[in-house]
Formats: structure tokens, C-alpha cells, sequence
């Protein structure tokens, strides 16, 4: 098999990349990613894979692509996705994750790949009150409320109207929030983590208690593995672990696992349009694929706080890059 893995540099498509070519080291990877200021080839040192600099945006070379590498699938992870980010610059996200991915759809359409296979996540639907007992299914309606959560929803829809209209065999998966190795040190962990190893403080919005459903980036990567192999074309999944925990509550595991004080912590205003809480019903992809997730939260988050301690050199030079500063006020 011949895989196009976009947004290949970035957070969970290099993970994946790295998790394909040590499970199915057969196949052929090509990494296409437009390297932006999330995206970093480090990430994919010492894997066996192809790269392509490119957007997903750009029709003519992302056909090129699918072309020249005669490729089978296509795993759709590049993304605008830093939700503070959107707030100050959201054009770029509408232009990345709406027309792109759109864009995108064409080029496989043209190109006549097997699977389009599409990265979506849980905030499209909105969010939940912190007490409710009802997850999100796959049947739930989208309910965005930032510009992010309206940008991937609007890619989830040219998606599915790609399959509707013209035939192309899509899948998606909506996932909950990812944790592990490589994950750019703006979003929360990695934030906490590397803010904490240089005792600097750790900054937590206003609404501590608003919950956050978790899972390790390799168990995504299993379950993609599943929906490629066994999932039916056109469908979604939801692919979440039930295991949530609070802001607070992840601040304290991140200073307990680096044996550093809690008087790190420090209140920050709410970012505008703050979500409360996302929890995902995930039994579709259970009884249809047998996925089960594999790392349970305090093993994973413990060893992806020990991963940043360990590898310095990897985020220290991403720390400028930043666009966005999490301990300023919001205006």
C-alpha cells in the first residue's frame, strides 16, 4: 500500500507516519506537509518515509502528488488547529481547513485513490455542560462555536459531500483530544510540561473545572489502522476513550510527575468562545472494528512528560515560533 499522510510534519500525522512504518514497514509513507509554524521534519527523523513540501491548497501539486507516487490512500491531517491561534488570525484557518481540504478532495477525485481517509475532531459538535450524561454520536449536529470548531466542521461537509456527489470513497473519524511525544508546545500538556521543566509558571484559564476527554496519539493511530482496513466507505467514527480530566486536574498530574510545586500554577482569563467539556461516544468503532484503546491515561501522560524532559533539543527551538502568547490577557 502507498500512503499520503497529510500535515505529515505536524503533531499526530508524524506520529502516525512513525506508528505505519514500524507496524507496516511493506508499505510506502509519503509525508506531504506545508510546514508552517507547527510543522517540523525533526519530528520525522530516522523514519523511513518520502516528503513532500506542499498545502493541501495547492491542487495542481497535491494531483502531482497522488500521481507521481501512485498512491492508494490518502490520511487527512493537516490542519490549522490551535484554537487561540484562530482567534487571531481566523482567515487562515477557514483557507487551510475548508478549501484545502476541499481542494484536496479534488486532487483525489482526479487522481482516483482507494480511501480518502479524513482527520476531524469533537469540536465540531459544540460543547457539553459540565454535568450532562449524554455524549456526542456520530448523529449529533455540528455546533461550533469558534472559528476552528466551524472551520473543521465546514471540512467535514465538503468531505462528505465529495462522497454524496461524486463517489469518492471517504471515511472520517472525529477524535478526542490527543496527547503523546511531538506534539507542538503550545497545546496544554506539552505547554504545562515544558513550561514547568524550566519553573517557569503554568498558566490555567479561569474555568479550571471545564473537562477535556483524552487519548495517547498511538491509539489513534490504531484505530485509523482499523477504519482503513475493515471500516465501510462514507461512514464516521468516533474514536475517544471516556477518560476525562479537567484542566486543573491535568496541571496536577503534569507537576506531580515533574516533582514540581503546585505555586507554578497560575490563573489566566478564558479565551473567548471557551468550550466546557467534549465527550465522545465511541461504541460505534468498538462493536463494528474491536478497536480498544491500549494506553490508559496516567501511564501515557506519565511517559509523555518524561518524553519532554528527556528531548529538550526537540522543543526548545519551537518555543519562538509560537503565535500565540497563553499567559497574556485575551483583549
Amino acid at each position: 500500500m502507498k500512503l499520503l499522510v497529510t500535515g505529515g510534519a505536524g503533531f499526530i500525522g508524524s506520529n502516525f507516519v512513525r506508528w505505519w512504518a514500524r507496524e507496516r514497514p511493506g508499505d510506502t509513507v509519503v509525508a506531504y506537509d506545508a510546514l508552517t509554524y507547527a510543522g517540523n521534519r525533526e519530528s520525522l527523523r530516522g523514519v523511513p518515509h518520502e516528503f513532500v513540501h506542499g498545502d493541501i491548497g495547492d491542487l495542481a501539486l497535491a494531483e502531482q502528488t497522488l500521481r507521481d507516487h501512485a498512491i492508494d490512500v490518502i490520511v487527512n491531517f493537516a490542519a490549522e488547529s490551535h484554537n487561540s491561534y484562530a482567534i487571531t488570525n481566523p482567515g487562515i484557518f477557514f483557507r487551510t481547513n475548508v478549501v484545502g481540504t476541499q481542494t484536496l478532495c479534488e486532487a483525489a477525485r482526479r487522481a482516483g485513490v482507494a480511501r480518502f481517509h479524513h482527520v476531524s475532531t469533537c469540536e465540531v459538535y459544540g460543547d457539553l455542560a459540565l454535568d450532562s450524561t449524554s455524549p456526542f454520536t456520530e448523529s449529533s449536529p455540528y455546533a461550533p462555536r469558534t472559528p476552528y470548531n466551524a472551520s473543521k466542521a465546514g471540512g467535514d461537509h465538503a468531505v462528505r459531500a465529495y462522497y454524496e456527489t461524486f463517489d469518492l470513497p471517504i471515511t472520517i473519524t472525529n477524535c478526542a483530544n490527543n496527547y503523546g511525544p511531538y506534539q507542538f508546545p503550545e497545546k496544554v500538556i506539552p505547554l504545562f510540561a515544558t513550561r514547568a521543566i524550566n519553573d517557569e509558571s503554568i498558566p490555567l484559564y479561569a474555568s479550571t473545572k471545564n473537562q477535556r476527554e483524552w487519548i495517547h496519539v498511538d491509539d489513534h493511530c490504531r484505530a485509523i489502522a482499523r477504519i482503513l482496513d475493515d471500516g465501510r466507505v462514507g461512514e464516521t467514527y468516533h474514536v475517544g476513550t471516556g477518560e476525562e480530566r479537567s484542566i486543573e486536574e491535568i496541571a496536577d498530574a503534569v507537576l506531580s510527575a515533574l516533582g514540581k510545586p503546585e505555586s507554578l500554577k497560575t490563573i489566566v482569563p478564558d479565551r473567548p468562545g471557551h468550550d466546557r467539556r467534549y465527550l465522545l461516544d465511541a461504541s460505534k468503532i468498538r462493536a463494528e472494528l474491536g478497536w480498544e484503546p491500549q494506553v490508559g491515561f496516567e501511564t501515557g501522560l506519565s511517559e509523555t512528560v518524561e518524553w519532554y524532559a528527556a528531548n529538550r533539543e526537540w522543543w526548545e527551538p519551537l518555543l519562538e515560533r509560537a503565535p500565540v502568547d497563553e499567559t497574556a490577557a485575551w483583549k
